[in-house]
C-alpha cells in the first residue's frame, strides 16, 4: 500500500488488469491489491496467459487462476498462445515473444474497459536479474535503470520487495499457489541468472547483492531522468520541424552538443516517431550519429522499422521511408481569397493603384507585381523539370533547380514550395524571390498584391 501511495500507482475508479500466473509472486500481488482496494475504489480484472509450453500443467494453472477469480468474484480473462511459433515468426527470443504476447493480451482487455493499467508482480529479485542480464550483454546507464514502479500503463507495486518477503507473506496469509516447474530449470537466460549466477555472486562476493543492485538501479534512474529532461530542452531548441512522418534537426545546434546528448536526441527522435524505441540498438544510434556529424548531404542510412536517417545541407532528418511524396498540382488563381486546404495555405490577391502601394508594408508573405506585365491566367503549382525564372536583381534567367541548390534548399522541401506563374513565366517562388520581370517601377500603373497565408487547424 505504501508503494501505491508514494508512487501514485492507482487512482480511484481505475481499471487494473492483474497478470496472474498462479505462482507466489502474482498471487501475492493479487491479494495485496485486494487489500489496497479497502482504501482506494478501483476495479480488479484477472488475466492469465497460457504460453503453450507445459501441456497439462499449464491447463492446471489456468483452471486454478479461474477458480481463484470465481472465488473472489472478479472478472477473469484468459488466452492460449504459441510463444515458440511467435518467436520464430518475428525473429525474437522466446522470452521477448512471451512478453509481447502477454502485454498485447492485457491491453486488448483494457480496450474493452476504455483504458486502465496493467499490474505485474516484478520484485526486487526480478530487478536484480534484469540488471545482471543487461550488464552481461553490455549496457549503458539507461539499461542500469532496470524497471520502474510505473512505466506508461504498467505498474509494479512489489518492485522493491524481495522474493523471500513475498513467500513469507504467502505463508502467513495461507494463500494457495501453483508451481511453474520451468522456473526451476536453467533453460532461459533469466533462469540461469536466477538459479546459478546470483547464488554464486552472493556466496563469493556480496551477500547483499540484491540491495546493491537495487541501489544501482535507483541512482541510475535519477541520472537518466535528469539527462532525459536536459535532452528534451536541447531537442526543443534544435528541432526545426516535427510531424508524424519526419523530424528535422538543425545540424549546427546538434553538432555543438555533448556526444551523450547527441545520442539521446537521436533516441528521442526515433521514439517520438515510432512511439517506442524497441528494435533499435546502440549500433544504429552510433551510425546515425556519425552520419549527422559528417554532414554529407544526400547520404542516408536505412534503419529498422522502415526508418531512414539522412543529411540534407544543414538539416538532419529522421523519417519514415514510406513518407508520401508531394504529388504535382496546379490551380487557377482568381482575384480575392483562394483557399487550398489540402496544401495548408491560402492566397489573397488584390489589385491596387500605385499610390495605394506606398501604404503597404513590404513583408515576406506579401509581394507586389506590375499587373500589366502579366500574360494570361495566374496559376499556382509546384516545380516541374526544366523550370527557369529571373530572380529579382538578375538580368538573365536561371534554372529553378540551381536557384534551390544555391539557397541549400533540400530536395524534399523543393517539391513543397509553391510557385505562382502566368502563361509565360514564374512570377514568385513563394517564400523566397519574385521575378525581376514583374517588379514594380515608376511606370507601373496597376499593381497586383499577393499575400501568402498559412492556414491553422481552426481554418
Amino acid at each position: 500500500m505504501d508503494n501505491i501511495r508514494k508512487y501514485k500507482l492507482i487512482n480511484h475508479q481505475d481499471n487494473i488488469v492483474v497478470g496472474v500466473s498462479g505462482g507466489p509472486d502474482s498471487m501475492a500481488l493479487l491479494y495485496a491489491l485486494l487489500y489496497a482496494r479497502e482504501y482506494i475504489d478501483f476495479n480488479i480484472l484477472i488475466a492469465h496467459v497460457n504460453h503453450g509450453l507445459r501441456g497439462d500443467e499449464a491447463l492446471r494453472d489456468e483452471v486454478f487462476v479461474k477458480n481463484t477469480a470465481d472465488k473472489l468474484k472478479l472478472p477473469f480473462f484468459s488466452t492460449q498462445v504459441d510463444m515458440v511459433e511467435y518467436a520464430a515468426k518475428h525473429g525474437i527470443s522466446e522470452e521477448e515473444a512471451g512478453r509481447e504476447l502477454r502485454y498485447g493480451f492485457f491491453r486488448e482487455i483494457l480496450k474493452t474497459y476504455k483504458g486502465g493499467k496493467i499490474a505485474v508482480a516484478h520484485n526486487m529479485n526480478d530487478q536484480a536479474e534484469t540488471l545482471l542480464m543487461r550488464i552481461i550483454r553490455g549496457t549503458g546507464i539507461d539499461g542500469l535503470c532496470g524497471m520502474y514502479f510505473s512505466n506508461e500503463d504498467i505498474i509494479r507495486p512489489l518492485l522493491n520487495i524481495r522474493r523471500e518477503e513475498i513467500e513469507e507473506y504467502i505463508r502467513a496469509k495461507g494463500i494457495e499457489t501453483v508451481l511453474d516447474r520451468t522456473n526451476l530449470i536453467p533453460i532461459y537466460t533469466r533462469n540461469k541468472i536466477r538459479l546459478e549466477l546470483i547464488p554464486y555472486l552472493e556466496e563469493n562476493f556480496n551477500p547483499n547483492l540484491m540491495e546493491a543492485l537495487w541501489r544501482l538501479s535507483q541512482t541510475s534512474q535519477v541520472d537518466k531522468d535528469f539527462l532525459n529532461r536536459y535532452t528534451l530542452g536541447k531537442y526543443a531548441e534544435a528541432c526545426i520541424s516535427e510531424d508524424k512522418e519526419a523530424i528535422i534537426i538543425d545540424r549546427d545546434k546538434f553538432k555543438d552538443l555533448d556526444p551523450s546528448i547527441q545520442q539521446r536526441m537521436i533516441i528521442l527522435a526515433v521514439t517520438r516517431l515510432m512511439g517506442v524505441f524497441q528494435g533499435f540498438g546502440e549500433l544504429h544510434i552510433s551510425r546515425v550519429n556519425e552520419l549527422f556529424l559528417s554532414g554529407e548531404t544526400g547520404k542516408l542510412i536505412q534503419l529498422p522499422k522502415d526508418l531512414v536517417a539522412r543529411v540534407d545541407y544543414n538539416r538532419l532528418v529522421i523519417e519514415k521511408a514510406s513518407k508520401k511524396a508531394i504529388k504535382p498540382y496546379v490551380y487557377e488563381l482568381e482575384i480575392g481569397y483562394n483557399y487550398f486546404s489540402d496544401l495548408g495555405f491560402a492566397l489573397n490577391l488584390r489589385l491596387l493603384d500605385q499610390a495605394e502601394t506606398f501604404k503597404e508594408k513590404n513583408i515576406d508573405n506579401i509581394k507586389y507585381f506590375d499587373y500589366d506585365k502579366i500574360k494570361g491566367k495566374l496559376l499556382l503549382r509546384n516545380r516541374r523539370s526544366g523550370d527557369r525564372f529571373v530572380p529579382l536583381g538578375m538580368r538573365g534567367s536561371k534554372k529553378l533547380k540551381d536557384f534551390f541548390i544555391d539557397l541549400k534548399i533540400s530536395r524534399d522541401e523543393r517539391d513543397r514550395i509553391p510557385l505562382i506563374l502566368d502563361d509565360e513565366n514564374i512570377i514568385w517562388v513563394v517564400g523566397y524571390r519574385i521575378s525581376d520581370l514583374y517588379k514594380i517601377t515608376k511606370k507601373t500603373k496597376k499593381i497586383l498584391a499577393i499575400e501568402f497565408i498559412k492556414l491553422t487547424k481552426e481554418d
